[in-house]
């Protein structure tokens, strides 16, 4: 007797070329976008695509599910980067859940990334609770401002900077040629931050479409110093809303904000809040301990309308993640690290100055024991272990070593991904 095709084993493999329509159209209806896929943005996905890891489920032919991984760099604290495994496009039919799809696709894809040399991987979880029993923890925390312009209390009048520096429109080609350099500049003073490739570049320009619906152009700004050095730029939209008495209501949403310094980021935010008609900014994800709200003279103009977790990592590699980074203290710590996945685990002796730290595989009784998911919250400097062991997500083995985890752990700047993958 035949076996019916909804029996047959669910095949979890690489995606060809011919199947990338039908795999593109799962992914949309994973995220409940429409599935008809337009040829222009398949043709674009092919391109952006080319160097990823696309991989798939099918049943009796027709994709169930859908994941993608590619190479990363993700800074760690005090600037050096490491190499990661970046996932994303992760979905499955709500016809195939429970049957541990996603567990064969995330063993696979992470079992590969520990044998390239991976030192991590990150993903942005759209739902919380699905990725730390695959050893994810979140690591940063992204913040969304809604800036109540006329209350802000800046000058209406404004008509530039006062430092000597200016601002001034720019197209799309301008800011793919300028661009890259600006965010390479930002993401080695910014834990958290990853590399922006030119699909990057290319998608936020209009030069390739791979999300959402066709590219409309937004408005590009660029603030350069007195010297004429690019230091910042934005990229935002605006809506059309008018009162019922015929006043201006727009609001201006920023797309994304780079800035390298204070004086940069102070003028383009103070820029977006002056442009006529605009009585609201929204910010766009930004990190929680941002300079914004004290650029303004009233700082309650600011609004938080969105707080939460972001960017989330898997530690593949202890030893090299932990040397990877910088410490502002001194201290020893011993580290039994528990993984039911089998990948990172052990107990590790982690030496640690400013001047640089080793870790090493130790036979020495533990300080602390934690998963390795809590390892990546506190990696990038923004948990505290203190709160973990009062949570009971890590434990004590020796009085006062999680205080001693926060010293030489915790970071005076919180750590930020502005991107999304």
């Amino acid at each position: 007797m035949t076996r019916r095709a909804s029996q047959q084993p669910i095949d979890v493999r690489a995606v060809t070329d011919a199947e990338l329509p039908e795999w593109t159209r799962a992914v949309n209806t994973g995220f409940l976008r429409p599935p008809t896929v337009p040829d222009q943005m398949l043709a674009d996905r092919r391109l952006a695509f080319a160097d990823s890891r696309v991989s798939g489920a099918f049943d009796a032919g027709r994709c169930v599910a859908t994941f993608r991984s590619f190479d990363q760099e993700l800074t760690a604290v005090g600037g050096a980067t490491v190499a990661a495994d970046a996932i994303s496009n992760v979905t499955v039919a709500p016809t195939h859940r429970r049957r541990g799809i996603l567990t064969r696709m995330m063993a696979d894809d992470l079992k590969a990334a520990k044998d390239r040399g991976d030192v991590v991987a990150t993903l942005i979880a759209a739902e919380y609770r699905i990725y730390g029993r695959y050893g994810f923890g979140p690591a940063t925390t992204m913040t969304e401002w809604s800036i109540d312009v006329p209350r802000a209390g800046l000058d209406p009048n404004w008509s530039g900077p006062q430092d000597g520096g200016r601002i001034d429109f720019a197209d799309p080609e301008e800011i793919r040629r300028i661009g890259p350099e600006l965010h390479e500049r930002l993401r080695s003073a910014q834990p958290g931050a990853i590399d922006r490739d030119e699909h990057w570049w290319a998608a936020r320009t209009g030069r390739l479409w791979l999300f959402g619906s066709a590219w409309v152009e937004p408005f590009f700004v660029v603030y350069r110093s007195a010297e004429g050095v690019v230091e910042g730029m934005a990229s935002y939209s605006a809506d059309d809303e008018w009162s019922d008495g015929k006043q201006p209501l727009n609001t201006a949403t920023v797309n994304w904000l780079s800035a390298v310094t204070p004086a940069a980021e102070r003028a383009l935010w103070h820029y977006l809040c002056s442009i006529d008609w605009v009585t609201r900014v929204k910010t766009g994800w930004r990190s929680p301990d941002d300079l914004l709200p004290l650029h303004l003279p009233d700082p309650r103009a600011a609004r938080i309308t969105t707080q939460a977790d972001w960017l989330w990592v898997r530690i593949l590699d202890v030893v090299r993640a932990l040397e990877a980074r910088t410490y502002d203290a001194s201290g020893a710590l011993v580290l039994e690290v528990t993984d039911r996945s089998g990948l990172a685990g052990g107990r590790f002796l982690l030496d640690a100055t400013p001047d640089g730290a080793s870790c090493t595989p130790t036979t020495r009784g533990a300080d602390l024991t934690l998963d390795v998911a809590e390892l990546a919250t506190l990696w990038l400097g923004d948990e505290s272990a203190g709160r973990l062991a009062v949570l009971g997500r890590l434990r004590e083995e020796r009085a006062g070593a999680a205080r001693e985890a926060d010293a030489l752990l915790r970071t005076s700047g919180r750590p930020w991904c502005p991107d999304i993958f």
